[in-house]
């Protein structure tokens, strides 16, 4: 259950103020760098960005933006390392890097939804690892989950992100319905944000994995040929996807039994 867990990533929309923020090459690098070891899902590349944001966190005045980053990129460098066995304590430290860097860009911009609901997703993991933890990081995670949607109602991550939770604590087919309409409806945010003029700083991870996790509710849904619809549009924009590429694999093996 927990590796399923990690991947749930595996959040009005993110935006970076005037006042805070300047457009340093080395950031515009780092970003850079995390969109490349996402699309590789490799994680020396992941520890490469990661060491460009923290030399930028180190520098005055701080901003919202470098951390934000930084945490983003420990945050899928934890999923990363997870997704192989024998990474447990490279991935606590990730782990533990990620909502240290988060926490401060909350600290810098208290409006930020993506940051909020990358806590909420965060807190969410550990205690699916130790469900007694749901004690003390339950109401953390449902406030930051409470701030996302306030702060960024149409934001494609919030609602990608907080989603997968949905999916993930869905007990019956009317929770997956209601999951699938949350993923279904970051989709169109996805491709609205697509459409639009992109500044080189702000986020557009996600839609891929969106895609993904339609197509894994579609599939306990019941619903084969749609989830493989998107199982095809996830890996044709994340090759390195591997829950999609598994999860196209379960279905065309079951077509293939059902259909000699």
């Amino acid at each position: 259950m927990f590796h399923l867990l990690i991947l749930s990533v595996l959040l009005g929309s993110f935006s970076i103020r005037a006042d805070n923020v300047t457009n340093p090459p080395s950031t515009l690098a780092g970003i850079a760098e995390f969109n490349a070891a996402f699309q590789a899902w490799n994680g020396e590349r992941f520890s490469h960005a990661g060491e460009i944001f923290r030399e930028e966190t180190l520098r005055e005045p701080k901003n919202a933006t470098n951390f934000y980053w930084l945490g983003v990129t420990e945050f899928h460098h934890m999923l990363q390392l997870r997704s192989t066995p024998g990474n447990d304590t490279a991935a606590e430290k990730a782990d533990t890097a990620a909502l240290a860097a988060l926490n401060e860009a909350l600290n810098l911009d208290a409006h930020n939804a993506e940051t909020h609901a990358l806590l909420a997703t965060i807190y969410g993991i550990r205690i699916g690892e130790h469900w007694i933890r749901a004690v003390t990081l339950g109401p953390r995670a449902m406030s930051h989950s409470k701030k996302a949607m306030k702060e960024g109602a149409t934001n494609p991550r919030v609602r990608y992100l907080l989603a997968t939770g949905e999916y993930y604590m869905a007990s019956d087919e009317a929770d997956l319905r209601k999951a699938l309409n949350d993923l279904l409806l970051a989709e169109t945010y996805f491709a609205d944000e697509a459409s639009r003029a992109q500044n080189p700083l702000e986020p557009h991870w996600g839609r891929s994995s969106c895609h993904t996790f339609i197509g894994l509710t579609y599939e306990k849904l019941g619903d084969r040929s749609r989830a493989a619809e998107f199982f095809h549009k996830s890996l044709a924009e994340h090759p390195a996807d591997n829950l999609a590429r598994t999860g196209l694999f379960r279905i065309t093996s079951i077509q293939a039994i059902i259909n000699p």
